[in-house]
């Protein structure tokens, strides 16, 4: 197959350099790649190739226009390649394998099409594994993937709608279950009424985290599918219920008591006929002994493989100011060769915003690299946020230029002033709102080229001053519910 790039001259020793010797290349009397026009590329290709056919013409991503007349005359396929020369080397390897767009980017297309591909192979994985157990109709442990429990703290204490959206919200985030956290004064009353609102809006399985023998009674009662904890101060009088409701439970060790202490405690839920034992090990906070405990799983976990293994991410991320994100990722990694199959996390505090949803891809990474026999790199999905793999090419100085300066004075707008803010999504999914408020009217919309689009539509904006200032304030806002971080007008992002 016969493929040809098309390029500026600024771009075309990147070109190059990233084809090698999978594809030609022209290169047209254009400066900048990107505005390269149809009739352009049409000029170029019958001028300088004009006895030479192509069966696929790639012209930039970033390219405007429509070529299907341009692919007709010259009897060949226009293609979208990708946004930055230096990815076409990766691009080129998929021709003949998927069909590309004249529409989206390549890049872009490809990685939609390896995410695609990664979890139709995580699905795949999931339906042939063999799990140690199943809570409803999840599968728990063995080859499956490690599932992530999201704790709703103080449950017990919120009212019906407040309770309702966070699960919901949870839900949407990709927890796999959803657990309940009693609060210190709760009562059987309040167990029962938060299980039975969580079972009015979702179906996935539901546990309550309390030691009380009393809320975990009526818990069971209501019926619970999971209890957080067990141990020798409740198994006594909560075991046999739990045994004979059929109900999973997390046994944990006696406080501040070690795998001797856990160890004990299952052997005693077994006497007393619980069948479906989870294992908690504690993973303890850094600075409080996080090593030990991490043997701590190792040792339970060749000890007893056929148990699944509890493991509290939450209790590093929430006690330790750093993003939550890498620190997910890398405890994710940490349970997986731990043989964890639940991964424990609230929500709680501002920094651990995004753990549900982070712990979910680092478990479907985990999932996905022990498939390949491979580190968890390169799989199609990853959680990339703020750094990146690849850098785009950075600009070099000119030999004359003009260092910029601030106006030291500021003309009010005649046209008015606009206040900014933003409305976060309280689901995470991105897809929160600014507002920009005028005297007159107020604006509402999902990214800053729309809403300052219709400002100037509606000469809410007259000077040239003003539309700066705000392309640079509504930026910071997109920016801000993209990385789900607050927003204040004209502070620092």
């Amino acid at each position: 197959m016969d493929i040809l790039v098309a390029t500026g001259k600024l771009a075309q020793d990147t070109v190059r350099k990233a084809v090698g010797t999978k594809a030609h290349i022209i290169v047209l009397d254009i400066d900048i790649a990107a505005f390269i026009t149809p009739r352009r590329l049409l000029e170029a290709v019958k001028g300088q190739l004009p006895q030479k056919h192509y069966d696929i013409i790639f012209v930039p991503g970033m390219v405007s226009g429509d070529f299907s007349k341009t692919a007709q005359e010259l009897g060949s396929k226009i293609y979208l390649g990708p946004k930055h020369a230096y990815d076409l080397g990766y691009v080129l390897d998929f021709v003949g394998k998927i069909e590309f767009s004249t529409e989206v980017p390549a890049c872009e297309l490809l990685a939609d099409v390896r995410r695609k591909l990664a979890l139709e192979k995580i699905e795949q994985i999931e339906t042939d594994c063999k799990p140690l157990m199943h809570i409803k109709d999840l599968k728990i442990g063995g080859n499956s993937r490690m599932k992530v429990l999201a704790e709703i703290v103080d449950a017990t204490g919120m009212d019906s709608i407040t309770l309702e959206n966070k699960v919901l919200a949870f839900v949407s985030r990709g927890a796999d279950m959803i657990d309940l956290g009693a609060s210190l004064n709760a009562s059987p009353e309040d167990v029962e009424r938060a299980i039975r609102i969580a079972r009015k809006v979702t179906t996935l399985p539901i546990s309550i985290d309390t030691l009380d023998p009393a809320l975990l009674t009526r818990a069971i009662e209501t019926g619970i599918d999971l209890l957080l904890s067990l141990d020798n101060s409740n198994l006594e009088e909560i075991g046999p219920l739990t045994a004979s409701a059929g109900i999973a439970a997390v046994i944990i060790p006696d406080s501040c008591e070690g795998l001797d202490s856990l160890v004990k405690n299952i052997r005693k839920a077994k006497e007393i006929g619980i069948r479906k034992i989870i294992a908690d090990p504690v993973l303890d906070p850094i600075g409080h002994g996080i090593a030990t405990s991490i043997v701590r799983y190792h040792e339970f976990h060749k000890l007893f493989p056929e148990i699944p293994v509890f493991f509290g991410a939450g209790n590093v991320t929430e006690l330790v100011d750093v993003d939550s994100l890498g620190v997910n990722a890398t405890l994710c990694g940490i349970a997986a060769d731990m043989g964890a199959s639940i991964l424990f996390t609230p929500e709680y505090s501002n920094k651990t915003q995004g753990s549900i949803r982070e712990l979910k891809v680092a478990s479907q990474m985990m999932i996905l690299a022990t498939e390949r026999q491979s580190s968890p790199k390169d799989l199609g999905i990853d959680l990339m946020v703020l750094k990146e793999k690849r850098r785009r090419t950075d600009a070099i100085v000119p030999a004359r230029y003009i260092g910029a300066k601030e106006r030291k004075m500021w003309k009010t707008d005649p046209a008015g002033s606009v206040r900014i803010g933003i409305i976060p999504d309280e689901k995470r999914t991105c897809k929160g709102l600014i507002v920009a408020e005028h005297d007159t009217s107020a604006i509402v919309g999902t990214t800053a080229r729309a809403i300052l689009d219709t400002l100037i539509d509606m000469e809410l904006v007259s000077t040239l001053e003003h539309a700066g200032y705000l392309g640079r304030e509504l930026k910071k806002a997109e920016i801000a519910i993209k990385y789900n971080r607050s927003y204040a007008q004209d502070d620092e992002f």
